[in-house]
C-alpha cells in the first residue's frame, strides 16, 4: 500500500465555467485539490473535485479509481457540475442569442475547418444563430423572399397562401370524387361539396394554420414560427423530435414544402369514396357533410409531418360509421293548452 501511495496520478483540471484546463498530479485528492486551489487562487475549504465526464465527486479511495489524464473540475463551495449536461445548457444559452463576436468567431473556424462533419455542424450552427426570425418584411430580410413573386410582401402572408394552396388541392380531389357516383346521385353530391367550399371560403382555407400570426389553436406553430412534427399517422408523436421554422431563413422556407398535411384517415383511399357511398346509398337521410368536412380539411385528421415521417402505406383506418349520417331530428311535443276553469 505504502508503494501505491507514493504514486503520483496525473489530472486534467479546470475551474467551473473556465475553458483552460491545466496538468497537476498528486499522491492523493488533498493533493491535488491543495495544488489547484493554489493555481487557480481558490479558498480550499469548501471545496472539492469532480470528474467532468458525468459530476461524481472525487474522494477517498475512489481517487485510484479513476484513470491518469482524467479531465476533473474543481468546484468551490454552492457550484455544482452534472457533467457533459451541464456544458451543453451553458453552450445552449449562449447561443440563443448569440452576439456578433460569436457568429464572427464561428465563421472563422468554418473558414478553417476541413474535416466534413465539424464543416456541416458549423455550418448548421452559423445558419442558425444568423436567422433574422423576428424579421416579418421583404424589407427587413430581403433574401428570406429571393425567388417569390412580389406580391408577397410579409413571410405570414407567404406562409399562409402556402397552407392555402395545399387545402385547395385537397378540395379539387374532393370535387373530382363526383366521378365516383352515379349519375342520379351526382348533384347531391356537388351540392354537398358546394357547402364544403363555402365553409372552407368563410375560414380562409384554414390558412392560419402556417401562420404565426394567429390566435392559439388555429395555428400549428408557435409565436415565433417553430413547428413541430406530430409524428407518423399511428403514433401520437414524433421520436426523431422534428421542427423547423420557415420564418427563419430562406433555406427553411424551401424545406418547409417537403413536410406533408397527412390525412390520419386517408383522403383518396377512405374518406372520400366513403362520402360517395354514403350519398348514393342515403334512401332519406341526411349526410353529415360537417363531418367529412373536418376529416378533408381540418387539424381533426390532419398532421403536420416531416418528410421522414410520412409513412406511404395504406393507414387501414375507416370512418366513423355512427357519424357518416345525421342523427334524425326528434319531433318536438307540442304542450297542451291549458283548459280555463
Amino acid at each position: 500500500m505504502s508503494a501505491v501511495l507514493q504514486k503520483l496520478k496525473r489530472f486534467k483540471l479546470r475551474a467551473l465555467h473556465n475553458e483552460k484546463k491545466f496538468g497537476v498530479a498528486g499522491r492523493n485528492c488533498e493533493e491535488v485539490l491543495r495544488k489547484g486551489c493554489l493555481h487557480l487562487q481558490l479558498p480550499v475549504p469548501g471545496s472539492t473535485l469532480c470528474l467532468y465526464e458525468d459530476g461524481t465527486e472525487v474522494t477517498g479511495d475512489y481517487f485510484w479509481s479513476v484513470p491518469d489524464d482524467s479531465e476533473l473540475v474543481l468546484l468551490t463551495a454552492g457550484q455544482t457540475w452534472q457533467g457533459y449536461v451541464s456544458d451543453i445548457s451553458r453552450f445552449l444559452s449562449v447561443f440563443q442569442e448569440p452576439h456578433a463576436e460569436l457568429i464572427q468567431a464561428a465563421r472563422q473556424l468554418l473558414s478553417d475547418e476541413r474535416a466534413p462533419l465539424r464543416q456541416k455542424l458549423l455550418a448548421d450552427l452559423l445558419g442558425t444563430v444568423s436567422e433574422n426570425i423576428a424579421a416579418e418584411t421583404r424589407a427587413e430580410d430581403a433574401p428570406w423572399f429571393e425567388g417569390l413573386e412580389s406580391r408577397f410582401r410579409n413571410k405570414s402572408g407567404y406562409l399562409r397562401y402556402s397552407c392555402e394552396s395545399r387545402i385547395r388541392s385537397y378540395l379539387r380531389e374532393v370535387t373530382s370524387g363526383a366521378s365516383l357516383v352515379v349519375t342520379e346521385a351526382r348533384e347531391e353530391y356537388l351540392r354537398v361539396v358546394g357547402a364544403m367550399c363555402q365553409k372552407l371560403q368563410a375560414a380562409r382555407y384554414n390558412s392560419s394554420y402556417f401562420d404565426r400570426g394567429a390566435k392559439a389553436g388555429r395555428r400549428l406553430c408557435t409565436p415565433e414560427g417553430w413547428f413541430s412534427c406530430q409524428g407518423p399517422f399511428d403514433v401520437d408523436d414524433c421520436a426523431s423530435r422534428h421542427s423547423i421554422n420557415p420564418y427563419s431563413n430562406r433555406e427553411s422556407r424551401v424545406l418547409f414544402s417537403t413536410w406533408n398535411l397527412d390525412h390520419v384517415i386517408e383522403k383518396k383511399r377512405t374518406v372520400v369514396p366513403t362520402l360517395a357511398a354514403a350519398i348514393h346509398d342515403a334512401e332519406g337521410r341526411e349526410v353529415d357533410w360537417k363531418y367529412f368536412y373536418r376529416l378533408l380539411f381540418t387539424s381533426e385528421n390532419l398532421k403536420l409531418v416531416h418528410i421522414a415521417c410520412h409513412k406511404k402505406t395504406t393507414h387501414k383506418l375507416l370512418c366513423d360509421p355512427s357519424r357518416i349520417y345525421r342523427a334524425p331530428a326528434v319531433p318536438r311535443r307540442k304542450r297542451r293548452a291549458r283548459q280555463r276553469p
